[in-house]
């Protein structure tokens, strides 16, 4: 049988079990549509090629595996640069499929031919380009492997228009199998046996889970170690849930106090970057660093002991050693975990003021309060903004791994209903709940319109304080209100409306107890819903519980 490029594309993806692709429509890639279509997979086109690349990342996130998306050449690779970036800071593997200028007609002015392949290199694992239709199932699972392999990331693949069209035999492609391995890396014996003498000999251990906990899948191996020996545990990243916040170990609002006293930190891919403030949590304190990728171990911090390795397996690792050290059973850790846990409950009271506070505009920290009625175990949250997020994460329970989805590393804003689009495509019997500001939610809003095209019951809850909030307060700190520039935005809008223009769901919130009966009829819509909630645009400063957070 003959079959074309797009036809090869489609069959790659559908043996890796790829069930979306997320697109923008272009000519140079609609040979990869009719292969799709063939192969029985979902094309899901949204209203902006860095939302289609957005969505693929949360599809990666979501199944531990590779998402997919395919942009246009040109402008249509360019405009998903953003999401590409943001997928590599935040280790997603997405595979970027970028169609191009045919070979005949590639260095003579070609419609929107330009250099993709170089200016993918720097952002991702990978960036190449296919010049021959019979390769195409070789050098695509190659890039699959690579996006998969170690520490994930995205990767990037230029297919020209005239490969794509081109048809080949059948019997003349091989469809490359088992070509990667599943295989989990263990540790250095003699550096878990070190690692383990620490942990053993520490009065105030504390263990920091990252993203790369959720990505190995040792949520139920981290809960199991950090019950046996008693250690205070600390989410970061896609680590949120892998254990449950609300469990007795898990204490995220004294974090900074543990890190302050700890004399031993287990951190568990967790990179030392600005959200762990480059690993300045004490002189004395030491460090035993794990992580697949050998060049983050020893970034910004000395290491004591480090471990190239996956995270649960380094755990069980780590939990057989302690288990046969002699000097079993380990010194008791309760009063130090007594003491965390006491931080915890002093600024849970702090802060629970806020959370139940009655005045308008809403609080942040109720808005926060509210949402958290709604969330149970069949819920993912996508957060995407500034202030209004950044307090919702000390509010709200998680508890499943993958159940809270945020940018990442980058900060990038805009990944708030694309994220969503990905999340509600693969499970439609979940509840889909974007947090947004009013400014993340301009980035890539008309993506509404491709959630009523599928029929996705995604509901955004917007906090609308009329500004950039998360700039504009410290920048009034700073210069005073009269200089703040370029951070206000429209107040009151009514964002809601456009839901109404696409036929969706939507509500207008001024009062906190408005805010749970508004998403649940939203929920009850069975559409895609908008639920606008107007916030003070000072709440942030106002509340002594959380005022370090912004200035």
């Amino acid at each position: 049988m003959n079959m074309h490029g797009g036809r090869l594309v489609a069959r790659v993806l559908k043996n890796e079990n790829i069930s979306h692709l997320f697109t923008l429509c272009g000519g140079h890639i609609a040979s990869i549509y009719d292969g799709c279509i063939d192969e029985g997979i979902n094309i899901i086109d949204t209203r902006h090629e860095q939302a289609a690349a957005h969505a693929a990342d949360a599809y990666a996130r979501l199944t531990r595996g590779i998402g997919v998306a395919a942009v246009t050449a040109g402008p249509g690779v360019t405009d998903a640069v953003t999401a590409i970036a943001n997928a590599y800071y935040a280790n997603s593997p997405l595979l970027l499929l970028g169609g191009a200028a045919p070979l005949e007609q590639q260095g003579r002015g070609a419609l929107q031919e330009m250099e993709q392949v170089a200016l993918l290199k720097p952002i991702t694992k990978y960036s190449i380009a296919i010049h021959q239709t019979e390769r195409i199932p070789e050098l695509l699972t190659q890039a699959i492997r690579i996006a998969l392999t170690g520490k994930p990331g995205p990767v990037f693949v230029e297919i020209p228009f005239d490969i794509l069209i081109q048809f080949v035999d059948e019997d003349d492609v091989k469809f490359p199998t088992h070509y990667r391995t599943t295989s989990r890396m263990y540790g250095d014996v003699q550096a878990v046996a070190h690692a383990a003498e620490l942990i053993a000999n520490a009065a105030r251990p504390v263990v920091l889970a990252g993203t790369q906990v959720y990505w190995d899948d040792a949520s139920e191996t981290l809960r199991a170690f950090v019950e046996e020996f008693n250690l205070p545990v600390f989410p970061n990243g896609m680590g949120r849930g892998t254990i449950p916040m609300n469990h007795p170990n898990c204490l995220p609002l004294a974090r900074g106090a543990a890190l302050k006293n700890a004399d031993v930190v287990l951190s568990l891919g967790v990179p030392m970057d600005f959200r762990m403030r480059y690993g300045d949590f004490g002189d004395t304190t030491k460090l035993i660093q794990v992580d697949v990728d050998a060049a983050e171990i020893g970034r910004n911090r000395a290491v004591d002991v480090g471990i190239i390795g996956n995270a649960r397996a380094v755990i069980e690792q780590l939990t057989d050693a302690l288990e046969t050290i002699h000097e079993l059973p380990l010194p008791a850790h309760n009063d130090w975990v007594a003491k965390l846990q006491g931080v915890e409950e002093e600024r849970r009271t702090a802060q629970a003021e806020w959370e139940t506070l009655n005045e308008t505009p809403i609080h942040q920290l109720r808005l926060a309060h509210e949402l958290n009625k709604i969330l149970d175990d069949d819920t993912i949250v996508v957060a995407d903004g500034g202030d209004v997020v950044g307090l919702a994460a000390k509010v709200l329970t998680i508890t499943k791994p993958g159940q809270w989805m945020d940018p990442g590393p980058l900060g990038c804003l805009g990944v708030g209903l694309p994220f969503a689009l990905a999340a509600q495509a693969l499970y439609p019997d979940k509840k889909v709940i974007v947090l947004n500001g009013d400014g993340s939610f301009g980035l890539n809003g008309m993506e509404f319109d491709t959630a009523m095209r599928f029929r996705l019951p995604i509901v955004t809850v917007i906090g609308n304080d009329g500004q950039w909030g998360e700039i504009r307060l410290p920048q009034i700190a700073l210069v005073g209100e009269e200089r703040a520039v370029a951070t206000e935005l429209a107040p009151n809008v009514h964002y809601e409306k456009i839901a109404d223009a696409f036929g969706g769901y939507g509500e207008y919130v001024t009062a906190p107890d408005e805010i749970v009966p508004a998403i649940q009829r939203a929920l009850a819509s069975g559409k895609p819903s908008i639920v606008n909630v107007m916030i003070d645009p000072a709440g942030v400063t106002k509340a002594d519980a959380v005022r370090a957070y912004v200035l």
